[in-house]
């Protein structure tokens, strides 16, 4: 069975109200999932969240964690980090410079290492090979 944390009440230091919580975990106070007890306070978001709403931390330190289960096993418990939204600033827009670097980068993930073509698609794979480069390798492989 999964860890169990004891609820705590802990007063949060950006507004102090009194919260119940999981306890702490490097001095940061750790919330458990929406909807049960110890939920996570309103105004707290992870990155993704964040960033769902336009936002980034902008350099601040996470103010709590949230735990949280897998159905995986291999990952059973996830901690986040979660920062306060009055806080997050708005992301930075993509410049020319920014937009060119990131058609480059794209470039080169959609080149065959084999044939130096380049493809539509993303090239995936330990050997970056395109699907004709890879089916002719894996025809030399099994007649050898």
């Amino acid at each position: 069975m999964g860890r169990r944390f004891e609820l705590v009440t802990v007063v949060l230091p950006w507004n102090g109200q009194a919260v119940f919580c999981r306890g702490e975990l490097d001095g940061l106070p750790v919330f458990g999932w929406r909807g049960r007890p110890g939920a996570v306070p309103a105004g707290l978001c992870t990155r993704r969240q964040l960033r769902a709403e336009g936002l980034r931390p902008g350099g601040a330190d996470p103010v709590a964690l949230l735990v949280f289960g897998h159905r995986l096993p291999a990952r059973s418990v996830e901690v986040c980090p979660l920062w306060r939204r009055e806080t997050a600033r708005p992301v930075r827009p993509m410049t020319a410079a920014k937009w060119a670097a990131h058609r480059a980068a794209m470039r080169a993930r959609q080149l065959c290492r084999t044939c130096l073509a380049q493809v539509d698609h993303v090239v995936r794979g330990p050997l970056r090979q395109c699907s004709t480069c890879y089916q002719s390798d894996d025809a030399t492989w099994s007649a050898a």
